[in-house]
């Protein structure tokens, strides 16, 4: 039985043929009413494809194979790849069935061709890495969410593993129900798939999510596997350990044993267990080893400001209101930092760069 799977030839023939016709649809619509709601209006940016999730590791060049049933083969991108995997790991790391799994596919196909959009209406999202461009009303991001109606900041918006835990949302969402995720709809388990996105999405084009049904099924089936292609996983083994100062305090250098015995931890709304844990919960763990008490949130608070950051202090991004911000993590050295960063790439070591609006603050002495 062949492999099941998914092709960009196929999926980029059929999004061209649908956005046709949601043009079409928007000419008529303004024409006649002057006025309309939620029409998406997307431009995608044309790329190449490359072999999806090549494995990398085993020399071979073998690349995972999906197929859509009785349509022919093609690829999906790198970044396609990325988008599908951040919302197939995120609705792993929630124990969502895949029933919904397949419900978020379709929608991040109808929304955006399983792409980050960015949006020149809201200019700061297009200094984020990004696949293309949107333009309806101030829709960013794979699922097109905006921030204006409560969805999240634009830094939140413009990471694929935000944009999953925001659509599937429920108790451990970022939103809390306001705007609704997909566990936060009664019964969505008993509605047709189609239906179930249109639930959280509000499109006015309810009808075209079912039309991902097919692709969507297809994904899950050739990326969800327990055994991923080594070049579908986060890549760590690159990544090596900033050269602390000589001078560093003892202090500092034990929180910064303790941040990389924390390494490799899942992310988990809420969670403060070793290696279960999210942004805070893993900052307040390695802390504490250390000897320091951290609240167990808006850790900031137990620090001050500092522009000259040494390894050991506490990173601050993702600003979301005044004196707040959404994500925290702690200072490596060398533009690096450690944090429990999303659902889909759990506790690792990366770039400051990855988040936006960077403040640091200084805990210990």
């Amino acid at each position: 039985m062949p492999a099941p799977a998914l092709l960009l030839g196929l999926i980029k023939k059929r999004a061209a043929l649908r956005l046709i016709g949601a043009m079409a649809s928007v000419l008529v619509l303004c024409c006649v009413m002057g006025l309309c709601g939620s029409i998406a209006l997307v431009a995608f940016a044309s790329q190449g494809t490359t072999a999806a999730c090549t494995v990398a590791a085993s020399g071979s060049g073998a690349a995972v194979s999906i197929t859509v049933p009785a349509q022919s083969i093609a690829t999906l991108s790198d970044s396609q790849v990325t988008v599908a995997k951040a919302y197939i790991a995120v609705g792993r790391a929630l124990g969502i069935p895949d029933d919904g799994i397949v419900i978020a596919l379709m929608m991040g196909l109808q929304e955006s061709n399983l792409q980050m959009l960015a949006n020149p209406s809201v200019p700061e999202s297009l200094t984020f890495p990004h696949d293309g461009v949107g333009s309806d009303h101030d829709s960013i991001g794979s699922a097109q969410q905006r921030p204006s109606a409560g969805w999240g900041s634009v830094g939140n918006l413009m990471q694929p593993a935000y944009n999953a835990e925001a659509f599937y949302g429920g108790r451990q969402g970022p939103n809390h129900g306001s705007p609704r995720g997909l566990l936060d709809i009664q019964g969505w388990q008993k509605l047709d798939k189609g239906a179930a996105a249109q639930a959280v999405q509000g499109s006015a084009f309810p009808e075209r999510y079912a039309n991902w049904q097919p692709e969507a099924a297809a994904i899950l089936a050739g990326l969800g596997a327990a055994t991923a292609p080594a070049a579908c996983s986060p890549d760590k083994s690159g990544v090596s350990q900033p050269v602390l100062p000589s001078d560093l305090s003892q202090l500092r250098r034990e929180i910064l044993v303790y941040a990389q015995e924390g390494v490799g931890g899942v992310y988990v709304w809420g969670g403060t267990a070793f290696k279960a844990w999210d942004c805070s919960g893993y900052v307040q763990w390695v802390y504490g080893k250390a000897g320091i008490t951290l609240p167990r949130t808006e850790q900031w608070t137990a620090g001050t400001p500092t522009n000259n950051p040494q390894p050991g202090d506490l990173v601050v991004q993702n600003p979301d209101g005044p004196n707040h911000w959404g994500h925290v993590g702690i200072y490596a050295g060398n533009g690096m930092m450690y944090s429990a960063l999303n659902p889909a790439v759990g506790t690792l070591l990366h770039p400051v760069t990855w988040n936006n609006g960077t403040i640091y603050f200084r805990v210990p002495k």
